[in-house]
């Protein structure tokens, strides 16, 4: 219907550029249409003060509206409008035709198999047609590309999709061979992260459109699939951690399905989860113990329901890196008090914490607990760098600003922004507004702005509400069970005190509210992310009393404060640090090892020589040399080839001469024929995306006679530019008729002919 109106294809037009072949320029026609307009108002506002007539304001306005456009659309077709839009020149240019042959080709979700419609499609005339008019290759893309002479040749047993690679390679032959467009028949499973915008630009570069065949349902109809489970990349042994499970249904909304968490055969935790309408992506949370150090695997997994087309895609792995590191947390405290001796007994049992004290006995001296030397802290707090460095947190009790020398005050700050550690603002009599903070460097790292007043701290009961941050966070949950842990925190015994911390900034969060008995509300545990390291503010002194006023038995206090340290610290890492982008690769084969560096004050280090050591499967023993960020001072990268399934270990070392600087262990896995079971329905979206916008068109099965066609109008390869002419297209005749015609019907029906 379009080129019977038009009389060319969609193509020609969305290709091509306008112009105009009158010998007379093309201001003169906007003149032309102007002077029209002109002349054509004078009779019709003659009409409107013509007593005889009954054509009113409006009515005059349509019947010039009508009259000027026809006047203007004459003067178009004077002005002989055509488009120029460039073809490619028959047999000059060659036509590559990728056809996906990864595994979800196989998929047989519309009588046949995707791989088997893909086939039909292309012996069913679109070949025989596209090379009466251009050269033609074939190829099959999944893993790497491959040119084949037959449809036949595709047998859809690739393990993984690749579908960037295969148009890089394409790309790259378009500098010797003309190619003028390329042609994918692909479900649009691409799951191997190739098909980025640095490779649709090299694309575009040559000029080269690529028309994309979609097969494939667009959503199944009974199906689970688990899309993705966050889990922090390390953790300290024995920690509480949680998984965010990502996850979508199709067909059992309202249904009930079991999500587990397992390492190895223990099942670490499990949950019933209401499923949610189709397509609706949900997320859950799975809390477990992380348990002893080492590089542990996690399995998380939905378990089947009756009548799934495809349960390969209802679990997935991640993988964790415990660490028994015990990490030394500094705590300063400006005088004896309950609260410093309940949260040393409540941390003495964890033994991935090491809390040194200081105590304030009297105003010139100092009782020490936990060192690991005689001479540390003889001086008192620390002054230097690599004194208060050497550790991984820091508690900041009932002491006052002014016990702080500026430079010391300056380096608790540098140790949160520059260190990357953990520091924790507790209330007191002396503590925050009530110690002079406001006015020093520590106010900027205060995930408060603290009160312009004095009597901030009130020795009067208030009891504890959890914010609905708090009740989703780790660092609160007392008990596994959400309703449970609410519960809890509901029957733990008033705070022995609190304190105005003032306003939360805009990048805090508040995790837990006091409520004095007296009335009102005010923040009591606020945290932020400051810097490379995290601050927070517990603005009580008095939570022993969840200790002393409750069984012997109850580790509520305890639970809790091992919980705030461990997230004090949990972020805080050594000199040396090393990731991955992706713990598991599933059906890839590189991965990126990143590592980040710094001296013994914690600035980027950009001279040192960093290696790492990968330990892999069949006793695999590869040395890799990381080599600088260009970009990122301090930070060496280096892209290595995982060639075997398996579990790797990496140990990365840094040295500045014949010094370390430090070491770090990650770990990752790699993880064959797993890919192709997700995602596994049509990815239209990424289709058409590609289509767009490297000028080609998104085509179903049973679109493509169209395609021979308008894949001739392109800019890639041998191509031409053609001029053809538009003034004599059907759709302008039609318009001029329908004009006239409105005009007429118009004035018939207003009584003014």
């Amino acid at each position: 219907m379009f080129e019977l109106l038009f009389k060319y294809p969609a193509a020609v037009f969305s290709k091509g550029d306008l112009v105009l072949l009158g010998s007379w320029p093309a201001w003169l026609l906007g003149a032309l249409a102007a002077a029209a307009a002109a002349a054509l108002a004078i009779p019709v506002w003659r009409s409107l003060h013509t007593r005889r007539t009954p054509l009113d304001r409006a009515r005059a306005g349509v019947i010039w509206g009508l009259q000027t456009l026809f006047v203007a659309l004459l003067l178009l077709v004077l002005w002989q409008p055509a488009v120029s839009v460039a073809t490619l020149r028959p047999q000059q240019n060659v036509i590559a035709v990728l056809v996906d042959d990864s595994r979800s080709m196989a998929i047989r979700d519309q009588g046949s198999s995707r791989r088997d419609r893909a086939v039909e499609v292309l012996n069913g005339g679109l070949l025989d047609q596209l090379k009466k008019k251009f050269q033609v290759r074939l190829y099959r893309a999944g893993g790497e590309l491959e040119r084949i002479e037959k449809p036949d040749a595709l047998n859809a047993g690739v393990p993984v999709t690749r579908l960037g690679e295969g148009l890089k390679r394409i790309a790259s032959e378009a500098t010797g061979l003309p190619i003028g467009a390329v042609v994918l028949l692909s479900d649009g499973g691409e799951n191997a992260g190739g098909l980025d915008l640095p490779t649709i630009n090299e694309i575009r570069r040559h000029r080269i459109p690529v028309h994309t065949v979609g097969f494939g349902r667009e959503k199944p109809a009974r199906d689970l699939e688990i899309l993705d489970a966050q889990l922090p990349a390390r953790s300290l042994a024995d920690s509480r951690l949680s998984a965010q499970v990502s996850f979508r249904g199709y067909g059992y909304g309202g249904r009930k399905a079991r999500l587990m968490l397992k390492e190895g055969e223990k099942t670490l935790a499990s949950r019933e989860v209401a499923l949610k309408p189709d397509g609706a992506v949900q997320t859950e949370s799975l809390l477990f113990n992380a348990g002893g150090a080492g590089a542990k695997a996690y399995h998380i997994a939905l378990d089947p329901l009756d009548g799934e087309e495809n349960v390969q895609n209802n679990a997935l792995t991640r993988m964790v890196n415990i660490e028994s590191n015990r990490l030394r947390i500094l705590y300063i405290e400006g005088e004896p008090r309950w609260e410093y001796k309940f949260i040393r007994r409540a941390v003495e049992e964890d033994r991935n914490l090491r809390l040194i004290s200081m105590l304030r006995t009297t105003q010139n001296k100092i009782y020490r607990q936990g060192i690991d030397d005689p001479k540390e802290l003889e001086q008192g707090f620390p002054a230097k760098v690599e004194e208060l460095f050497a550790y991984q947190g820091l508690i900041v009790g009932g002491v006052e600003a002014g016990y702080f020398t500026g430079a010391q005050l300056e380096l608790i700050r540098q140790f949160a922004d520059r260190r990357g550690g953990g520091v924790l603002f507790l209330g007191g009599r002396a503590g925050l507004a009530e110690g002079g903070y406001a006015q020093t460097p520590l106010a900027e790292m205060l995930p408060v702005v603290l009160p312009g007043r004095k009597n901030t701290f009130r020795r009067d009961p208030a009891n504890v509400e959890l914010t609905a941050a708090g009740r989703d966070s780790l660092l609160c949950r007392i008990e596994d069970d959400p309703e449970r842990n609410l519960g809890r925190w509901k029957k733990l015994p008033y705070l022995m005190n609190y304190q105005d911390p003032g306003t939360p900034k805009p990048g805090a969060v508040v995790l837990a509210d006091a409520l004095p008995t007296s009335g009102g509300r005010l923040p009591l545990l606020i945290t932020q992310n400051y810097g490379r390291g995290r601050t927070a503010v517990f603005a009580t002194g008095g939570s022993w009393r969840w200790q002393m006023q409750q069984p012997l038995e109850d580790m509520s206090h305890e639970v809790f404060w091992q919980q705030l340290l461990r997230w004090l610290v949990s972020g805080t890492y050594g000199h040396v640090i090393s990731s991955t982008p992706k713990s598991v690769l599933s059906d890839e084969i590189t991965v990126q090892l990143r590592t980040e560096v710094r001296d013994r004050t914690y600035l980027p280090m950009a001279d040192a020589r960093v290696e790492a050591r990968v330990l892999g499967p069949e006793g695999l023993a590869e040395t890799v040399e990381l080599r600088p960020d260009p970009v990122n001072e301090g930070v060496y990268l280096a892209d290595w080839s995982a060639l075997k399934a398996g579990s790797y270990v990496v140990e990365v070392a840094a040295k500045r001469g014949e010094e370390e600087m430090g070491r770090d262990l990650l770990s990752f896995r790699r993880e064959d024929g797993v890919a192709e079971h997700f995602h596994t329905n049509q990815n239209r979206e990424l289709l058409e995306k590609l289509s767009q916008q490297t000028g080609g068109r998104y085509y179903q099965p049973g679109q493509v006679s169209k395609l021979p066609e308008e894949i001739s109008y392109s800019e890639g390869g041998i191509s031409t530019r053609e001029t053809r002419d538009l003034w004599n297209m059907p759709v302008l005749f039609l318009a001029a008729l329908m004009i006239r015609s409105s005009e007429w019907l118009l004035r018939r029906r207003w009584g003014i002919v």
